[in-house]
């Protein structure tokens, strides 16, 4: 399908969801409601997922924000395990990337600089002196065309959006699609697939900042990654380009260890971060939808897995959140309130030829699946 062909496919969907509005969509009985407008007028919708056991994700066209995620704990209680506001209008004036989709490049470029057949592309440095999670108005701050189905594997959501050549500096018209489904299975299965008319780079993820307790710090979470090495990082959080083994650092989680053990260790890697923001390169075969993390919070006993497709994850355990910051229902987010787990490419692929590329062709497909597993023990 052409990127023309695909906009006005796109521009119709956006045109009959404006009419049904306040309706279900497709008969699946998935409800959609009204949630604000964005500053320059554009309607933004929310919808909510179910499954046949009551967890429950609610998800916005705004970003593609992950606003709320409901999941037992051990005892059969629901709680929302991710952080986030109430309304549209905080996540439009202060969200460090609240439950969003990222893109088009997830995590930092150099600089805001890349060369690609030749060419230097220059990116806003949002992250000074970097360039991150896709510039100032990145995936994350757009609205996208929704429809909802309810599909073999459960309920689905599936967003679309033309990313077109030059936004935020970077190169070609992007069509993207990202489907969401709760599975029955208790997980959420998002899948990003993306075309290109142009030559450009492409590393998509999500950004819930989890809690699985629910409210205080993540410390006592326990945090295993199928990893032997991690990706050490300069003071502005670049990449070095080596790929260092973890074993006796602070960064071999090979076996499930608190957050809180040893992240105020005398460490250059951990004071570089706050903490941990730090991506982990996986044991795993490029492609392959594979575990890569598991999070277990002993109080709640709810178990977070992580898998995706993606040869790369980064831990993020919350370290610039300070109080300053006042989410759902009045609640402050303090120091470490939440992790996040980013199933990625590496960061800063593009000025990193030894890394895994990036680079999308025109004629080829970016595909990338990730899941959000939820399962409780005592």
């Amino acid at each position: 399908m052409t990127i023309r062909r695909w906009l006005a496919l796109s521009a119709s969907a956006i045109l009959l969801a404006g009419c049904a509005k306040d309706a279900v969509q497709n008969g699946a009985g998935i409800p959609k409601e009204a949630f604000g407008t964005t500053p320059d007028g554009q309607a933004v919708d929310l919808y909510t997922l179910r499954n046949q056991n009551g967890v429950e994700a609610r998800i916005m066209t705004y970003g593609g924000i992950v606003l709320s995620l409901k999941v037992p704990d051990k005892d059969g209680h629901f709680g929302d395990v991710v952080l986030g506001y109430d309304n549209l209008d905080s996540y439009v004036k202060n969200s460090p990337f609240f439950g969003a989709m990222v893109g088009r490049y997830g995590n930092r470029i150099a600089k805001g600089h890349f060369s690609l057949d030749g060419v230097t592309y220059t990116l806003v440095t949002n992250n000074y002196p970097n360039a991150l999670h896709g510039g100032l108005k990145g995936f994350d701050k757009r609205v996208w065309a929704g429809s909802a189905n309810d599909s073999s594997d459960g309920q689905q959501l599936i967003l679309t959006y033309l990313s077109k050549d030059g936004e935020e500096g970077y190169p070609g018209n992007l069509k993207v699609t990202a489907t969401y489904t709760l599975m029955r299975d208790n997980a959420l299965r998002l899948e990003y697939q993306a075309e290109t008319d142009k030559d450009t780079v492409i590393n998509l993820t999500q950004h819930s900042y989890f809690n699985l307790a629910g409210k205080g710090d993540i410390l006592n979470h326990r945090v295993e990654i199928v990893a032997d090495k991690f990706t050490p990082v300069d003071d502005t959080l670049i990449p070095t380009g080596e790929l260092r083994s973890v074993d006796r650092t602070p960064f071999d989680f090979r076996i499930a260890t608190a957050i809180g053990a040893r992240i105020g260790q005398d460490d250059e890697q951990l004071k570089f971060g706050g903490g941990y923001d730090h991506n982990w390169v996986i044991n795993k075969e490029f492609g392959k939808l594979q575990l890569m993390a598991r999070v277990t919070d002993p109080d709640s006993g709810r178990v977070l897995e992580v898998l995706s497709t993606e040869p790369g994850l980064q831990f993020y355990s919350g370290n610039f959140l300070d109080g300053t910051i006042v989410g759902k229902g009045g609640r402050k987010y303090e120091h470490r309130n939440a992790f996040c787990m980013e199933p990625q490419h590496y960061p800063d692929s593009p000025n990193k030829p030894d890394f895994p590329t990036t680079e999308l062709k025109p004629g080829q497909v970016y595909h990338h699946t990730l899941i959000y597993r939820f399962a409780t023990q005592r």
